[in-house]
């Protein structure tokens, strides 16, 4: 089996590889990546990691940027930075990467807590993050060839506790493994069109 995993350098991304590494071929893409570099603010970036990767077995994506500021400071172009990366970028990834991938194949996008648990600041990510939700539930009746499309949507990881702990104040962090779990399911699974929510 042969994954895309993009976003393979970030906190949800090193989860992924771990849960997948036994089992699968993992082409780890990223912003800063030598062999497999990906923009995803940009379609032209987006096309050409696919033309160098070819058709793979399922897509992973756990990337994805947004501006943390309360509403009253949040700018229009602060808030393009989640419109452009989390949104778009996770919508274009599956516009162009559908093209790439096999019959049967799988796509499995990254939202998050914050479209259904609040925190201020965040507005900005949760509108995003509510739109993959919506966009993934819509494209799982319309995806070709058997393609099937979920989303995973984490809490904050017991390991990132110390970097975000004080933004998520009374959240219950979650493992690593869970959220590995929740990955594994969206791809080895038969499910589309669903929110695998690890909270």
């Amino acid at each position: 089996m042969k994954i895309l995993l993009v976003g393979a350098t970030g906190s949800i991304g090193e989860v992924v590889y771990e849960e997948f590494k036994d089992d699968a071929e993992i082409i780890q893409a990223s912003r800063n990546a030598s062999d497999y570099p990906i923009d995803m603010t940009s379609e032209a970036s987006i096309k050409a990691l696919f033309e160098k990767v070819g058709q793979v077995d399922a897509i992973i994506c756990a990337a994805g940027s947004a501006h943390f500021a309360t509403v009253d400071e949040l700018t229009p172009e602060q808030n393009m930075v989640a419109v452009n990366s989390k949104q778009l970028g996770q919508v274009n990834l599956v516009l162009i990467g559908q093209h790439y991938l096999k019959d049967n194949g799988s796509i499995t996008l990254t939202t998050g807590v914050l479209m259904d648990d609040p925190l201020k600041t965040a507005s900005s990510s949760a509108m995003a993050n509510g739109g993959v939700s919506a966009f993934v539930k819509s494209a799982a009746i319309e995806m070709p060839r058997g393609i099937r499309i979920n989303h995973v949507s984490p809490s904050m990881l017991e390991k990132s506790k110390e970097k975000y702990g004080k933004l998520f104040q009374g959240f219950e962090p979650v493992s690593s493994k869970r959220i590995g779990l929740a990955y594994r399911k969206s791809v080895f699974g038969a499910q589309t069109g669903q929110a695998y929510k690890v909270y």
